[in-house]
């Protein structure tokens, strides 16, 4: 008997030309026991239409409505106030779930004592080829602690797609600091705070398209910076109280991580300048500048630092003047 309730969360912006296929993964799970909620995050196309005629069929789907868009993670946040289940996951609103997903991740849940979220198989469907490649997360455990969990998503070397215990779930909400990118720090928070996490077998189809935000060329793709800052002060909130073990340890790993991303946005910045307005230039060099100011040399590893185009300087001028070096010659180079 299926008895552990399951919150599944919908967030839905313009999504009419997905929200079928979603939906219809939903309504024919295995698992019965569920609740479907569907947050209306401000669309301007169908989407409300296609979920409230879902709605009528299957007394299940909950529709959230929101007046204006305000993002992922405030509409996962407005669908977590009103979730009643045991567990809680997500679905975005263009991925579809195969039909035994959330029994399987129940199923893995509930059959490893002590465990708080069961990860999802996660298959990559990329739309222009119809080609599927599975997400190989780093590591060959089907079942890791908590801390395993948080290290390895640092760098997104295991994903966030999962299900998770409602308490932590409520006690952990999604950041909502920029539009993009902040949503998964809560994943991060989530995996530290569960005791246990175990692999499932139920698959969720992730669709990688060229209409998604984050593949298109978007001053959003420069909230990552922000987004990796607000996740350093959840840490360190953390340590302050006492949730982070080997602190210096995350620190120094997470920092190099933000170093990257520091770089790898002013080199796609230097790939694609041409693509943005004057202002828009100046607020993503300053949107750069200020990711820079923050970053603690001290914790970037030699190896890196002393790597072409690595050097962390904290004087803008010259850490342009380095980059703008090393890219053009690995144009020149072909790489």
């Amino acid at each position: 008997m299926q008895t552990s309730k399951v919150s599944i969360l919908v967030a839905v912006y313009n999504a009419e030309k997905y929200l079928g296929k979603c939906l219809d993964s939903l309504v024919s799970q295995t698992y019965g026991n569920i609740e479907i909620l569907c947050i209306d995050d401000g669309s301007n196309d169908s989407s409300a239409d296609i979920l409230n005629r879902y709605a009528l069929t299957d007394d299940r789907i909950k529709v959230l409505t929101l007046s204006k868009n305000s993002g992922l993670a405030n509409a996962r946040n407005e669908g977590l106030k009103v979730a009643s289940g045991q567990y809680i996951t997500m679905l975005d609103s263009d991925d579809w779930f195969s039909d035994d997903s959330i029994e399987k991740a129940v199923e893995a849940i509930e059959s490893e004592p002590d465990a708080d979220a069961s990860l999802f198989r996660l298959m990559q469907y990329y739309e222009e080829t119809g080609k599927m490649v599975e997400y190989k997360n780093k590591t060959d455990k089907k079942c890791i602690s908590g801390e395993e969990a948080f290290v390895l998503s640092l760098d997104w070397s295991i994903h966030g797609l999962y299900m998770l215990r409602a308490e932590i779930h409520k006690k952990y909400l999604f950041d909502n600091s920029t539009l993009l990118y902040s949503d998964e720090n809560a994943t991060r928070l989530h995996y530290l705070h569960s005791r246990k996490v175990v692999m499932s077998e139920g698959k969720y189809f992730y669709r990688r398209h060229v209409e998604s935000m984050t593949n298109s060329c978007s001053i959003r793709r420069f909230d990552i910076l922000a987004a990796n800052y607000s996740l350093l002060q959840l840490l360190k909130k953390e340590e302050r109280e006492g949730s982070l073990t080997d602190a210096d340890k995350i620190f120094d790993l997470y920092e190099n991580i933000r170093w990257l991303n520091v770089v790898g946005a002013y080199w796609y910045y230097f790939n694609n300048k041409q693509h943005f307005t004057v202002e828009e230039q100046k607020e993503i060099l300053s949107k750069i500048s200020s990711a820079l100011e923050t970053i603690d040399a001290r914790r970037i590893r030699l190896a890196l630092k002393f790597k072409m185009g690595y050097y962390p300087f904290k004087n803008f001028r010259l850490f342009l003047l380095s980059e703008n070096i090393y890219f053009h010659l690995r144009k020149l180079l072909g790489r």
